[in-house]
């Protein structure tokens, strides 16, 4: 199957959290046989913050952010058996929501990726009049990558003719234990770029814990930190790139995710962060939400904090030993059950018996 994917960015992570999840994802379906475009905006400077090259396994399209160039590179998508248009690209979205839908034909399917889906619902449901919204019954199909039935039953509350979650997961090439790095060293690490929907959810469970344990040492990844106002034991290092991230997973006694405040809502949504972390065999303590135990066992592969003062427990009542052991757990479960390897055998099991060719790869 040939597939024609317009995303945010596959070779920059730079304000790019759905890199991996791409990375991951396309390898896999690459490796089943499928051969895959991808167009990206040249946009928000990721060019410069490249953090890998073009792939062997997948052609990048970097086009202009001008409508005009995509309209190039929509032509250029003519010749694909499938062409996805994914959710927060960043530039033209609505434009290209739009136009993707003038390529259906009898053997080729559009289909929308949504990679915030929480995010997208709450947006169309606050504004009846949104353009997307009237645009999901035309789809073939919908993926997101996260949201479990609450989020499936909502897209289909709206018109949506199919829709899957394909959730994040784990690239066990790309993300494994190495040893520790002094840069990372801490007792707790948080990896996430600053942004409305989640720092006040990063206060209350990173920063105002971090206020109480005045002699624990706590790290903070991801752009727009840096000059914010911080604990004084709370090192902010700005943007980590992917090359960094297993260094980072394994330098921690234990790895912080926080939800942003639409996905903690919906449930059903382990970040890509969760996986990285899993891979390198990191202990993870999660906030809560719905669905956890769907993917990792609460205090045997991960443990869940329903607020700060649940994380400033567990830093002072952890040790070495157990945080080992619940990481190599978590990277067990995670080896057996969430791979991208699976995930894309489920992206091909959702479209047999649609009009399209190949499939299987």
């Amino acid at each position: 199957m040939r597939i024609a994917f317009f995303g945010s960015s596959l070779v920059s992570s730079y304000w790019n959290g759905a890199a991996t999840y791409y990375r991951g994802l396309l390898r896999a379906l690459a490796d089943r046989g499928h051969e895959i475009t991808f167009f990206e905006p040249d946009a928000f400077d990721r060019q410069a913050h490249r953090d890998m090259p073009d792939p062997d396994w997948c052609n990048v399209e970097v086009y202009q952010p001008n409508e005009l160039a995509c309209e190039r590179a929509l032509r250029q998508a003519r010749t694909a058996d499938l062409v996805v248009k994914a959710s927060g690209v960043g530039v033209l979205d609505a434009f290209l929501e739009q136009a993707v839908l003038e390529l259906q034909r009898r053997n080729r399917l559009v289909a929308f990726w949504d990679v915030d889906a929480p995010a997208t619902l709450e947006r169309v449901s606050n504004d009846p009049s949104d353009p997307f919204r009237s645009l999901v019954p035309r789809y073939d199909a919908i993926f997101t990558y996260g949201g479990g039935q609450p989020v499936v039953k909502a897209y289909r509350a709206i018109g949506a003719r199919l829709c899957q979650p394909i959730y994040n997961a784990l690239d066990p090439a790309t993300h494994h234990p190495v040893p520790p790095d002094p840069r990372f060293a801490a007792d707790l690490s948080f990896l996430g770029n600053r942004l409305p929907d989640r720092e006040q959810r990063v206060h209350d469970f990173f920063l105002g814990p971090a206020a109480h344990l005045p002699d624990r040492t706590f790290l903070l990844g991801g752009a727009g930190w840096p000059g914010s106002v911080l604990p004084g034991n709370v090192r902010a290092i700005g943007h980590v790139g992917t090359d960094d991230h297993n260094a980072f997973n394994c330098s921690a006694r234990a790895v912080l995710n926080i939800a942003r405040d639409s996905m903690a809502r919906f449930g059903f949504s382990p970040a890509t962060r969760v996986f990285e972390a899993a891979g390198a065999g990191a202990c993870l303590i999660t906030d809560a939400w719905e669905g956890i135990e769907t993917f990792f066992m609460p205090e045997e592969e991960i443990l869940v904090a329903p607020d700060g003062n649940a994380v400033r427990s567990i830093l002072e009542t952890i040790d070495p030993e157990r945080a080992a052991r619940i990481g190599a757990a978590a990277r067990r479960a995670a080896l057996a059950h969430h791979t991208y390897a699976i995930r894309a055998l489920e992206v091909e099991e959702t479209l047999e018996g649609q009009n399209v060719g190949s499939v299987a790869g």
